[in-house]
């Protein structure tokens, strides 16, 4: 698969890898509705969501495909219900203001990971320029592996969201996202998506890759939404 193709997931330009046993486990996972506890917790007062382990490294999970996106083909376009869209070479993606945070990783998968440090462009800069319209409700993001997840537009716009291109102060890895991802912290991380090509304003919360495959439609690791109600 191209690697600077413009299409998004559900086009004839840009197909998801075949699934993996990465894949095909998770699903079963969330139609068993494994790891669940049934416990509730509050971020303010509990760092660690229920159900979680903390672990030291940075564990990598991906659909099979880790794509290479160099910097000279890297574009990152944002479309749909909005204003003014974009379509962002690295050196305008760079040129913007560029924000640092420390913050937690929780994955679905159970491990999470305390103060990674992250530079990148704070969403809420980017949503300042792309003024999104009055129906916008979500975002789709869209991956350079064809990957796919929504998210609500007031969690896409969350204080220490970020569209990251760095982790400790290093470039972000390619199997880790880079060169540029979406950091998330206050939900599990598949909602971070790797390998960022696109952000799709939209009218109405919709499923993305996983969200399709059984998992919950937000994914609040305090209120363990790990899979989907339905």
């Amino acid at each position: 698969m191209s690697e600077d193709l413009t299409t998004f997931p559900g086009t004839d330009g840009d197909a998801l890898p075949p699934d993996t046993k990465l894949t095909t486990t998770k699903q079963r996972w969330a139609q068993e509705g494994r790891f669940l506890t049934g416990r509730v917790a509050r971020p303010e007062t509990e760092r660690l969501p229920p159900g979680q382990h903390l672990v030291k490294d940075w564990p990598v999970l991906d659909l099979g495909l880790q794509p290479m996106v160099t910097e000279g083909r890297f574009r990152l376009d944002v479309s749909g219900a909005v204003e003014h869209a974009l379509s962002l070479s690295w050196d305008d993606f760079r040129g913007l203001p560029q924000t640092r945070s420390v913050s937690d990783i929780h994955c679905v998968t159970t491990w999470s990971r305390y103060d990674n440090a992250w530079e990148g462009v704070s969403t809420r800069d980017l949503l300042d320029m792309v003024m999104p319209a009055p129906h916008a409700a979500a975002v789709m993001l869209h991956s350079y592996d064809g990957y796919s997840t929504n998210l609500l537009i007031e969690d896409f716009a969350a204080a220490d969201a970020l569209l990251a291109h760095s982790w400790e102060g290093a470039p972000l890895t390619r199997e880790h996202g880079g060169p540029v991802r979406l950091v998330v912290p206050h939900l599990y991380f598949w909602k971070s998506a790797k390998w960022l090509k696109g952000i799709e304003f939209i009218a109405r919360d919709t499923a993305g890759f996983w969200e399709a495959r059984g998992y919950h439609l937000r994914g609040d690791p305090w209120a363990e939404q790990r899979y989907s109600d339905d």
